[in-house]
């Protein structure tokens, strides 16, 4: 398995990773330096930056980059008989579906803690005085990335599926899109997987709940779509024709 991960990270070190790790904290850091805060008595500074913050990274950047990642992580299969030659080899293909996952998942953890770095840096630059509430970020940064899970398997099985980058990437797009609108409605935001990411970092919700969400929408939401997405592409790929 390890074997398989690192040669997966040798393909990808040759694609433009760096720039697509950056690309969401930057941004990120660019609203938060930019914002032009009405600060009230009694509201914490760096829980005002992080909400604009969210509306942009954790709505539609994060749900998005996964898709992305996954492209670039099949993208090299996909050109010149790639997955022949890599099935081929004598590794398992629930290995090589499995590592793949992994890669992808640590990649969106990666982001995530660059994602820390760009609101400590934004709290930073613009001088705020309250003390940086660690255990709340950490919970709404550890809460973004369990919710790409399920996002991640379901990419990962597009993007095998597809030889074309765009294919799945326009899926992701059209079930991303709605998010502005799913989360404004009770009914539909608890149930809608790629709300989850914002959901499960909006600082705003219950602190007293785990990833500011109730615990029977994480584990049926979230931990059932991960469970359908994932037992599906791993499924997929055991059977895929090459």
């Amino acid at each position: 398995m390890l074997a398989i991960l690192q040669s997966e990270w040798f393909k990808l070190r040759k694609s433009k990773i760096t720039a697509l790790l950056l690309v969401g904290p930057l941004v990120a850091l660019l609203v938060g330096v930019s914002l032009n805060l009405q600060m009230e008595d009694g509201v914490n500074e760096w829980f005002l930056a992080m909400m604009f913050m969210n509306f942009t990274y954790a709505l539609l950047f994060l749900p998005l980059i996964t898709g992305v990642l996954a492209g670039t992580i099949c993208r090299y299969e996909h050109q010149a008989g790639g997955w022949k030659q890599l099935l081929a080899l004598p590794v398992s293909r629930g290995r090589v579906f499995s590592a793949k996952y992994v890669l992808l998942i640590l990649l969106v953890l990666v982001i995530q803690l660059l994602y820390l770095a760009a609101i400590y840096a934004v709290g930073t630059v613009r001088g705020f005085t309250a003390p940086f509430p660690i255990e709340i970020v950490w919970k709404s940064i550890i809460g973004g990335w369990v919710a790409t899970l399920p996002l991640v398997a379901l990419q990962l099985w597009l993007s095998a599926a597809f030889k074309s980058f765009a294919a799945p990437f326009a899926i992701n797009v059209i079930f991303t899109l709605p998010t502005i609108f799913a989360i404004n409605s009770e009914k539909i935001a608890p149930y809608y997987p790629w709300a989850q990411p914002f959901s499960m970092m909006y600082i705003g919700g219950d602190t007293e709940d785990i990833f500011f969400i109730p615990w029977e929408q994480l584990l049926t939401v979230v931990g059932g779509s991960f469970l359908l997405f994932f037992l599906c592409g791993y499924i997929y790929f055991q059977r895929k024709t090459v």
